[in-house]
């Protein structure tokens, strides 16, 4: 199975070797680091490992436990495929979907994020799910003006977006896992500012808005 570790630890030489010998140990094949932040002498790492089945997310974290100034932030299991270029891919393909831009978008993200499920919604109410997503998907009352992300009842980890040009926001959402970090929340923000230039995008929410 393919697991996502984040871990904090000292920013500094052999830190990061120590972390990857211990999970080598333990049964972990180690695929891909992602950093996602650094500074005041500390490191936020996403460590995305390749383990069998018999290896639970609860050993790996515990295997950890005895390396010095090492912090387990979570575990959880991702289906992203590691050391490729996944953004460009979807990106590739909501570009040729034409009028089903939207929900190409919606069954990508929680690929994209190692997240659960993602949906849009408008005034009347959702307008699209993943198919991972709850029968009722309650969004926050008020939309944000730009991408923030939050954890709601239930330790429910999102990310909230607007869609302004379209009039929609956008949930995507963990159970697992740490919340999203502010460098998820960018790379999402990114996203979207693709796909809300896409000349086929307006016509795409038009069909889904139909139905």
């Amino acid at each position: 199975m393919l697991l996502r570790l984040r871990v904090a630890l000292p920013d500094r030489p052999g830190s990061l070797a120590q972390v990857t010998r211990v999970l080598g140990a333990a049964g972990a094949d180690i695929t891909q680091v992602t950093v996602l932040d650094r500074g005041a002498g500390r490191a936020v790492d996403d460590i995305t490992v390749f383990c069998p089945e018999s290896t639970s997310k609860d050993s790996l974290a515990k295997s950890l436990q005895g390396v010095a100034e090492v912090t387990v932030e979570g575990v959880w299991t991702t289906r992203e495929a590691p050391g490729t270029y996944p953004e460009l891919e979807i990106l590739k393909y909501i570009t040729t979907a034409g009028d089903r831009g939207l929900t190409t978008l919606v069954d990508s993200l929680p690929v994209l994020f190692s997240a659960d499920w993602a949906a849009t919604s408008a005034e009347q109410g959702v307008v699209y799910a993943s198919w991972r997503a709850p029968r009722q998907v309650t969004l926050p009352a008020e939309t944000p003006p730009r991408p923030v992300a939050r954890t709601l009842a239930g330790d429910l980890h999102v990310i909230h977006a607007p869609l302004p040009p379209l009039a929609l926001s956008l949930l995507l959402a963990r159970s697992e896992g740490p919340a999203f970090h502010r460098t998820e929340v960018h790379r999402l923000a990114r996203i979207l500012e693709i796909f809300l230039s896409l000349p086929a995008t307006e016509r795409s929410v038009a069909r889904r808005l139909r139905k």
